[in-house]
């Protein structure tokens, strides 16, 4: 199950909603796991995502998003017969300048950016050059040529 927390003001991105769950379900499917999982994306502002950066990373920079993982945890969360994986927060303002810079469509970057945050949600990482290729390669495969 997908939770979407939004503030008003960034209503901008609504359209794009059903996307996030058609490529949880997507992400899922790619990497043979069952749907009894649940997520939260929380769409923030820079001012926001460089706090949360600098709070809990002890990095103080604005970035485009961050996971914060329950699975890591051995005492995560169980609801009946769903897990809670964790929370995704994405910085609305990098989706639509990293879709202008990177020359593709906002919706590509914020589909890229979900994905990118429920596989570290998942346990992927890119710490190494060899944990970077294995879960760039699962962006590709999950994301495919979205326009």
């Amino acid at each position: 199950m997908l939770n979407i927390i939004n503030k008003t003001r960034y209503n901008d991105l609504k359209q794009y909603y059903p996307l996030l769950q058609e490529y949880y379900d997507k992400t899922l499917e790619v990497l043979g796991m069952e749907d009894d999982y649940v997520l939260s994306v929380i769409l923030v502002g820079p001012i926001t995502i460089r706090r949360i950066n600098r709070d809990y990373r002890q990095k103080d920079a604005v970035t485009d998003v961050i996971s914060f993982a329950l699975l890591d945890d051995e005492d995560a969360v169980e609801y009946e017969d769903e897990v809670e994986l964790g929370d995704i927060f994405i910085n609305r303002n990098r989706v639509f300048s990293q879709a202008e810079e990177y020359g593709h469509s906002v919706k590509r970057e914020f589909v890229f950016l979900f994905v990118h945050g429920m596989l570290h949600l998942l346990g992927y990482d890119h710490m190494t050059k060899e944990d970077e290729e294995k879960m760039f390669a699962l962006q590709r495969k999950i994301v495919g040529d979205l326009k």
